[in-house]
């Protein structure tokens, strides 16, 4: 299978999983093509089968350069023609969104809109998005850290953690033969 996996990562915690999405398929003997998020990557979409999305939040969006990626694709593939009205679907076009989150205030509802926004553009493209996935990320900046304790998901130093990389492993393994 022809596997996309892309992600924007500003302190590590999204490249951690993207990093562990890659290793698990490509062991499995998929052909995984990992890249980080900029605004002109020359990506054709549609040349592949599935597609691993994934951002940290960033006040309840995915980051700049993951926005500005999905607003200039969004932009190259309507002028393509290759979104239409009623979205219709690409039988075997397969996508999974997903974030690292912080979720000190909200918790897990300051990540929901960050990744439904990032899902519009492959469904806009006919991709079946199966399933979306929201990681605690810990704050790695010193002024940060202290939220790390005490907010709404309770202690999240250290996360994701190797548990968390062991599940998004199994989760990546299962869901590519859906």
């Amino acid at each position: 299978m022809n596997i996309l996996n892309l992600y924007f990562s500003q302190t590590g915690n999204t490249q951690k999983i993207a990093a562990k999405i890659a290793a698990v398929l490509e062991m499995d003997g998929h052909r995984v093509t990992t890249v980080p998020a900029e605004k002109h990557l020359d990506l054709d979409l549609l040349s592949f089968d599935f597609i691993f999305a994934g951002s940290g939040v960033y006040q309840w969006l995915p980051g700049k350069p993951m926005l500005d990626f999905l607003r200039q694709k969004r932009k190259e593939n309507a002028e393509q023609g290759n979104i239409v009205p009623c979205a219709p679907r690409h039988p075997n076009k397969k996508a999974v969104i997903y974030c690292t989150y912080g979720g000190v205030h909200t918790g897990i509802r300051e990540a929901v809109p960050a990744v439904k926004f990032c899902g519009q553009l492959f469904d806009h493209l006919g991709f079946t998005i199966v399933d979306e996935w929201y990681y605690i990320g810990d704050f790695k900046e010193a002024p940060m850290k202290k939220l790390n304790r005490g907010g709404r998901m309770g202690d999240i130093s250290n996360r994701p953690n190797e548990q968390d990389l062991e599940e998004i492993g199994r989760r990546a393994r299962a869901i590519v033969t859906v």
